[in-house]
């Protein structure tokens, strides 16, 4: 997530009562998590087994809950609470502000693009031409819509990451304040969520078609010309190659990379990066070879049964 104007280390220090090690003038140009961090960032850390993945990251401040040595054209935040402090942060930067109207007044809509009855279009949304925006359809603050996009009913782009820490008292929701980008030529169907990147943002590229009741997670690209059938859950966090097909009811944890052109019949339960292929299962094995193993099956079971 991006400032809207640069500050500087002890402003952001003083924001979050955090003690800071490095030149108190020092720019930082947003907040991100570890995966999409660029120089300029702020990257929070908070258990020892990251510590050196984020002080070592392209992110050049380290919000972080011990003191250690700072990386040489690096700072350091102090925080006894790297998750809240990053919170207050995303809430500064990106506060809610209730809506007040169905299609914002800072909405940028293209020619001869339709929006139906009911739909909700948020502040700083920008929607390209000649789109088709079906009726309650939501699409919340700050996301991006390409050219000759369909969205059916009811589905809502930029809902809040699934993401919690656990604590004693309960579960602390990390705020989001990514977006949802769109390219050109999508289609998605009737009740898809697309939840929005925590501080980056989720997106479907050019030409992707995405059948009805799909639930794709965080921060997850999905790539060109992909195909993906109804009930399927995408975690946050993964990468969908180009030209992947993916059939009905599949699930697919976070954090993994699908190779382009793989298909994924239906009902596979994904739990690893995967090679391209075609798979089906849970967990996912290479589909010809599970075919070979379900009739082998079958005729020992019928042989033992003559």
């Amino acid at each position: 997530m991006r400032f809207s104007k640069a500050q500087n280390l002890k402003g952001i220090a003083s924001l979050i009562d955090a003690e800071y090690v490095g030149d108190e003038n020092f720019e930082i140009t947003g907040i991100n998590e570890i995966h999409v961090v660029e120089k300029g960032d702020i990257v929070f850390v908070d258990h020892p087994k990251y510590y050196d993945k984020a002080l070592n990251s392209k992110a050049t401040t380290v919000l972080i809950n011990k003191k250690v040595k700072c990386p040489e054209g690096k700072t350091l935040l102090i925080s006894e609470d790297p998750f809240r402090d990053f919170n207050k942060l995303t809430i500064h930067f990106n506060p809610f502000i209730a809506s007040k109207q169905s299609i914002s007044d800072t909405a940028v809509i293209g020619m001869n693009t339709t929006i139906q009855p009911n739909a909700f279009i948020g502040d700083n949304v920008i929607i390209g031409k000649d789109c088709i925006i079906h009726a309650n359809v939501v699409i919340n603050n700050n996301c991006i819509v390409g050219d000759n996009v369909i969205i059916h009913s009811n589905t809502v782009l930029g809902s809040d990451a699934f993401y919690y820490k656990n604590r004693p008292e309960g579960f602390d929701k990390l705020i989001s304040g990514g977006r949802v980008v769109l390219e050109n030529g999508v289609e998605l169907g009737a009740s898809c969520t697309i939840d929005r990147g925590v501080t980056g943002d989720t997106t479907i590229k050019e030409g992707a078609k995405i059948d009805n009741q799909v639930h794709i997670g965080h921060d997850t690209v999905i790539g060109k010309k992909c195909l993906i059938a109804a009930q399927t859950g995408i975690a946050g966090c993964t990468v969908i190659e180009d030209e992947v097909t993916i059939w009905g009811q599949v699930g697919i944890v976070s954090g993994i990379t699908i190779e382009k052109g793989s298909v994924l019949m239906a009902q596979t339960g994904v739990s690893k990066s995967l090679k391209k292929g075609t798979y089906y299962g849970t967990p996912q094995r290479e589909y010809r070879q599970t075919l070979r193993e379900i009739i082998h099956l079958k005729n020992v079971t019928n042989r033992d049964k003559n």
